[in-house]
């Protein structure tokens, strides 16, 4: 893409509202604009990095067996009614009544309808297991939204759900989630650390949260070190293998978000030097909550002996939009973003310092030709602003990699390559250029 063409309304100064890195950095690069009181629009910069973290998401939920759909965002009053939630929810929930004075809601979660949708077309225990899930914006009016993204009243989430026919099943579709979501995280970047947490509005026995450790985070955490140096599971884990194993490894040392914290057991139980207790952002939610929803709104099948079965259900969230400010807050430096590669917006910035110049207009082409021939991802900055201006807007906006091309360095046949994530600069024969990067590219990809 040359910038030239491109929509990136950067600002040079940092608006007054805006109090935590992601939400500044956000606004700067022009990747959202406000709309309405924790509202956003999506620009072409940010909405390109979001599409990029709901791909992970998906592909990570395709692999440990979920099935994608999509439900709508308007739900029926009457569905809540069912499972007794409708009252209960509170004034998150934006209430809405149709011409016909029907009720309606914009849904802020998704369990009754998805538990409507199943009964509708599943009768049997021979249909078990079922792991649905869609990727879909909510909205919950929340009282002071703030942080930008991560904590705005218009969200994008995805939700699994999953349906046994018992308890042992049921925690078997749990351990899938829970692995899914470590290798989620880690591909976009991000050390998760699950923590056992409450169960909240949702319900249910068995809840955890999965926490990014940030100074930013809006709560408190409390964690054991051995957990923040795990290794990830590795993208050939079978997932009809027994699980139990990885998720027992993961929560063998104390993790507990601030409802969940106990003072006495912490200390004694992690060694001093072990002791975490900082600030963490949750980007992801599993909760297994067995009968809450199918016993109310009658989601049963057949079972192997005759009579009615009540399913067993879980549910399984992750703030795909959430997850945008957390890489941020992860990943930036007082300059700007800095992304990692598998969700950058664009892999590599092409500055031309002196746009117009026959051989850097020459040399430019024909490496914006090669690395997108290798499926490189470049964002060409072809404009005629000043070079001081484009090294800033290129480290702001946080590419992973800049390719540097001036009258001065073609003299030596060169150009500068910089790697955002260190700042380390290199200067390298331009023939030589796009082979090395598209390598480097390549390399930073292999996880997936």
């Amino acid at each position: 893409m040359r910038l030239s063409r491109y929509y990136l309304p950067v600002l040079k100064e940092t608006p007054a509202d805006a109090q935590i890195a992601s939400h500044r950095l956000m606004l700067r690069a022009g990747m959202i604009r406000q709309e309405g009181a924790g509202i956003y629009a999506w620009l072409p910069l940010g909405f390109r990095v979001l599409k990029k973290i709901e791909q992970i998401v998906r592909e990570e939920q395709d692999r440990a067996g979920a099935v994608e759909m999509l439900m709508p965002t308007i739900q029926s009053a009457d569905l809540w009614r069912e499972s007794g939630r409708y009252d209960a929810y509170g004034k998150e929930m934006l209430r809405i009544t149709d011409r016909a004075d029907r009720e309606m809601l914009y849904g802020p979660t998704n369990e009754e309808m998805i538990t409507e949708i199943f009964r509708a077309g599943v009768r049997s225990y021979k249909d078990l297991p079922k792991m649905l899930y869609h990727i879909q914006w909510k909205f919950r009016d929340e009282i002071r939204p703030r942080f930008g993204v991560m904590r705005g009243r218009e969200f994008l989430m995805k939700d699994t759900y999953s349906f046994d026919i018992d308890e042992a099943r049921a925690r078997a579709s749990y351990n899938k989630m829970f692995v899914a979501y470590l290798r989620t995280f880690a591909r976009m970047g991000l050390k998760s650390i699950p923590m056992r947490a409450d169960t909240g509005p949702i319900g249910g026995d068995l809840s955890h949260e999965f926490i990014v450790l940030a100074e930013t985070g809006e709560s408190e955490v409390f964690c054991d070190r051995r957990l923040v140096d795990m290794d990830t599971p590795k993208k050939d884990i079978d997932f009809d293998d027994d699980l139990q194993p990885v998720i027992d490894q993961f929560t063998s040392h104390y993790a507990a978000t601030d409802e969940m914290h106990d003072a006495a057991a912490f200390e004694k139980d992690v060694p001093e030097d072990n002791r975490v207790s900082a600030r963490g952002i949750e980007v992801g939610h599993i909760f297994f909550f067995g009968e809450k929803y199918s016993n109310p709104m009658k989601a049963v099948v057949a079972g192997p002996e005759g009579g009615e079965i009540p399913v067993q259900m879980g549910s399984y969230g992750v703030g795909v939009s959430r997850l945008l400010g957390a890489i941020i807050e992860a990943h930036h430096d007082d300059d700007g973003c800095k992304w990692p590669v598998s969700v950058a917006p664009y892999h590599v910035g092409l500055v031309n310092l002196r746009a117009g110049d026959e051989a850097c207009d020459a040399a430019c082409e024909k490496l914006y030709a090669e690395l997108t021939g290798e499926g490189v991802e470049v964002l060409y900055d072809d404009t005629s602003a000043r070079p001081g201006e484009k090294f800033a807007r290129m480290d702001l906006i946080g590419l992973p990699y800049q390719i540097v091309v001036g009258p001065r360095g073609l003299e030596s046949s060169e150009a500068e390559i910089k790697t955002r994530a260190d700042g380390a600069k290199e200067n390298v024969p331009v023939d030589q250029v796009g082979t090395k990067v598209a390598a480097a590219v390549r390399a930073a990809l292999q996880y997936a």
